[in-house]
């Protein structure tokens, strides 16, 4: 069995890879103090990160879990995310309002994604 473990900690793999899917853990700002706008920005910047790393790209997206501190704010990730997402092959989707690990955390996503 071939498993790929990226950006391990004691924790958590950032993203894991096995028999051509990776599955990335949930991914968050590094910089909480910005909006949700700015949050969701920076999370995407760092999928990109790792799917480069993995050789992968978002046209390879298959789905995606958005979890929002508060769903007033669906429009302003939204707006990030419709900027961002690869128009031709956009991923499967959900969102939902959840208690999140820490109080200044406004956005955090988790993907799954194919590799070539």
């Amino acid at each position: 069995m071939n498993i790929t473990r990226v950006a391990k900690t004691e924790r958590l793999s950032r993203v894991v890879v096995h028999e051509k899917v990776a599955y990335f853990s949930g991914l968050t700002a590094d910089d909480k103090s910005q909006d949700t706008i700015g949050q969701t920005e920076q999370i995407l910047a760092k999928a990109d990160a790792f799917l480069e790393k993995i050789g992968s790209n978002r046209a390879l997206i298959l789905s995606a879990t958005i979890w929002l501190r508060d769903i007033e704010d669906f429009d302003a990730m939204n707006s990030a995310w419709t900027a961002w997402i690869d128009k031709d092959e956009p991923p499967a989707r959900a969102t939902v309002q959840a208690v999140l690990g820490l109080p200044d955390i406004r956005v955090e996503i988790q993907f799954t994604v194919a590799l070539p």
